[in-house]
């Protein structure tokens, strides 16, 4: 149980906590009158976290999948 929630609950957590950050940025973008482009480099911040996530999530995999420390 605890090497089920070490995995995935760890990253079902951080997605949803992703969904919530987007809802976060509309909502902020919406509220200051940030315009199109202000809200494109709000998205723009949130979307460079996001794929420093993924690629955490991508180059994890593929150590595990070489044998290198697992």
């Amino acid at each position: 149980m605890d090497a089920w929630l070490s995995d995935y609950g760890v990253t079902l957590g951080v997605g949803a906590l992703i969904l919530f950050m987007i809802f976060i940025v509309w909502d902020l973008a919406r509220r200051s009158n940030a315009g199109k482009f202000g809200t494109l480099i709000l998205y723009i911040g949130l979307a460079m976290g996001i794929v420093g996530f993924l690629m955490k999530l991508v180059i994890t995999y593929l150590l595990e999948s070489a044998g290198v420390g697992g």
